[in-house]
C-alpha cells in the first residue's frame, strides 16, 4: 500500500519508516523501472543516496525494484545530489537520488528525473503517481553495475573554475552532510585557498546543526568561525549537496537573493543573454540591480525542479532562489551544485581586492521579514491561497499568481503561497520602509486569520 501523502510538488519524502520505507523504495522501482522502458524508451537509469541513516538500506530495496522491471541499474553509490545529477549527464539518462535534502534527519525520499532539464515536477509527479498507483509493472531481469563517479566530477569542477592568484582563506560547514565525502578533494585543487573545514565528518543525524544553510540560526557556528580566523568568506552547504549558503568576512548572514546581486555584476559583462532568474521569494533589491544594470528578469515559481528547468529551457546564464539553490549555467552540463557554486564565489573574490560585502556596496535596501509559515489543512491550503487572491482583486492591487500571489506595491511587495513540501502557507514581505513592511504584514495576516476561523 503507497502512502499517497509522500508524493510531493517536485519530490517523494516522507518520514522514515512511516512514509517512506523499503516497501515503497521497491515499489518506486518497480514502478519507476517500468516506466522509464514504456514512456521514456530508456533501458538504463542511474541511482545514488546520501549518508541519511535509512539511505543505504533503501538504496537496496530500490535497486532489487529497479531491476525486477527488467531496466540496467548503475549504481554510483553515496554521493552528493550534484554528482547524481553529474552522472545522469555522463549516462545520458535519468535517474534517481535516495535523499530528503535539508529536510530533518527522521526523512527520507526521491529525487528523480523524466526529462533532461531537472527533476520530475508538477504533472510529471501527478502523472508518476498515478501509474504507481495503478500497480501494473513489467517483469523481467535488468544488469545491477556499480560504478564511480568521483574523479570524472573532480575533473569537472577543475576544468570549470578559473581561479585567480588572490590567497583567500576560507571556512567550509558540511554540516555532516554527504559533501563531507568529497569536499577536501575539492577545495584541494585549488591552492590559492586556506581552508578550514567544520561539521566535516559524514554524520547522517547531524549531530552539530540541522543542515539548511537557508536558515540563519544553523549558520551560528559557520559565522563564529569566520570571525575567529578572519576569514574571507565562509561556505555552508545542505544535508545533499544542492543549497548553498554565505557568510561574509564580517560574520553577516547573506541571503541567496543578495550573494546572487554579486553573481549576475559579475556575469553581465559577459554573458550574450542578459536575463536571470529568481522566484517568487526574492527581493525587490535583485530585479532592481538586474534592471539597472540593463538585464531582463524571468520570475519562476519556487522550486529547484522548476527553476532549474526554467533556468536550462530558456537558456538563462544565472538562475537562483531565496532557498539557496543556484544555477550557474554559462559553463559545464551540470548546474544545480552548492559545491560548483561556492567555487564560483570564490572565483569572483579571487580576482579583486574587495571584501565579500564590498561587493555588495550600492544595492538598494528594503526592509523584509524571513519567510513566515502559517500552518493550514493540508488539503486546504490552495483554497486559502485562491481566497487571497479573491481579496487581491477585490482591492484591485497589481500581482503575479504564477505561484501563489505576489501583490506588488510602489514601496515593495506581498508573497502569500502555499508550501510545496508541508501544511502551510508561506508569507514574505518587503518595502521601503519599517512601518509599510509591518502594515501590508498585518493586512494579510490578519486576512488569513479570517480564512483560519472559518469552518
Amino acid at each position: 500500500m503507497v502512502n499517497e501523502e509522500v508524493f510531493k510538488a517536485y519530490d517523494i519524502r516522507g518520514k522514515y519508516p512511516d512514509g517512506v520505507n523499503e516497501n515503497l523504495a521497491y515499489i518506486v522501482g518497480k514502478s519507476y523501472g517500468t516506466y522509464l522502458q514504456e514512456y521514456l524508451d530508456k533501458n538504463k537509469c542511474v541511482i545514488g543516496h546520501d549518508n541519511r541513516l535509512s539511505s543505504e538500506s533503501l538504496n537496496k530495496a530500490l535497486i532489487n525494484g529497479l531491476i525486477d522491471s527488467g531496466i540496467n541499474v548503475i549504481d554510483y553509490g553515496l554521493v552528493t545530489t550534484p554528482m547524481h545529477y553529474f552522472s545522469r549527464y555522463k549516462e545520458n539518462t535519468y535517474g534517481i537520488m535516495i535523499t530528503a535534502s535539508h529536510n530533518p534527519k527522521e526523512d527520507n525520499g526521491f529525487k528523480f528525473s523524466l526529462d533532461p532539464l531537472a527533476n520530475a515536477r508538477g504533472e510529471m509527479i501527478e502523472s508518476f503517481k498515478q501509474f504507481t498507483l495503478a500497480g501494473q509493472f513489467k517483469a523481467g531481469k535488468g544488469i545491477f553495475v556499480q560504478r564511480n563517479i568521483k574523479d570524472d566530477y573532480l575533473a569537472y569542477l577543475k576544468n570549470n573554475i578559473d581561479m585567480g592568484n588572490r590567497p583567500l582563506k576560507v571556512v567550509v560547514d558540511c554540516g555532516n552532510g554527504v559533501t563531507s565525502t568529497i569536499v577536501k578533494d575539492v577545495f584541494g585543487m585549488f591552492p590559492n585557498l586556506d581552508v578550514t573545514y567544520i561539521c566535516s565528518v559524514s554524520d547522517g543525524t547531524f549531530p552539530n546543526h540541522h543542515p539548511d544553510p537557508a536558515v540563519e540560526d544553523n549558520m551560528q557556528m559557520l559565522k563564529d568561525k569566520v570571525l575567529e580566523i578572519h576569514a574571507d568568506l565562509g561556505i555552508a552547504y545542505d544535508g545533499d549537496g544542492d543549497r548553498l549558503g554565505i557568510i561574509d568576512e564580517k560574520g553577516q548572514f547573506v541571503l541567496a537573493d543578495e550573494y546572487m546581486i554579486v553573481a549576475v555584476r559579475d556575469l553581465i559583462k559577459t554573458v550574450e543573454n542578459k536575463t536571470f532568474l529568481c522566484d517568487v521569494k526574492c527581493s525587490q533589491s535583485l530585479i532592481d540591480e538586474i534592471e539597472r544594470l540593463g538585464g531582463k528578469v524571468f520570475m519562476s515559481r519556487t522550486g529547484t525542479s522548476f527553476t532549474e528547468a526554467n533556468t536550462k529551457k530558456n537558456n538563462i546564464p544565472l538562475g537562483g532562489e531565496l532557498s539557496g539553490h543556484i544555477f550557474f549555467n554559462d559553463r559545464g552540463p551540470e548546474v544545480c551544485s552548492a559545491i560548483y557554486a561556492g567555487l564560483r564565489f570564490l572565483e569572483i573574490l579571487s580576482k579583486t581586492d574587495k571584501s565579500f560585502s564590498d561587493l555588495l556596496e550600492g544595492k538598494v535596501f528594503y526592509y523584509s521579514t524571513p519567510e513566515i509559515k502559517i500552518k493550514v489543512p493540508s488539503d486546504r491550503k490552495f483554497e486559502f491561497v485562491d481566497a487571497v487572491t479573491d481579496y487581491v482583486k477585490q482591492k484591485r492591487y497589481e500581482y503575479l499568481n504564477i505561484d501563489g500571489v505576489r501583490v506588488q506595491f510602489k514601496d515593495g511587495w506581498a508573497l502569500i503561497r502555499a508550501s510545496n513540501t508541508g501544511p502551510h502557507l508561506t508569507l514574505r514581505f518587503e518595502s521601503t520602509s519599517q512601518e509599510e513592511l509591518e502594515k501590508r504584514k498585518n493586512e494579510f495576516t490578519k486576512v488569513i486569520s479570517k480564512l483560519l476561523s472559518k469552518k
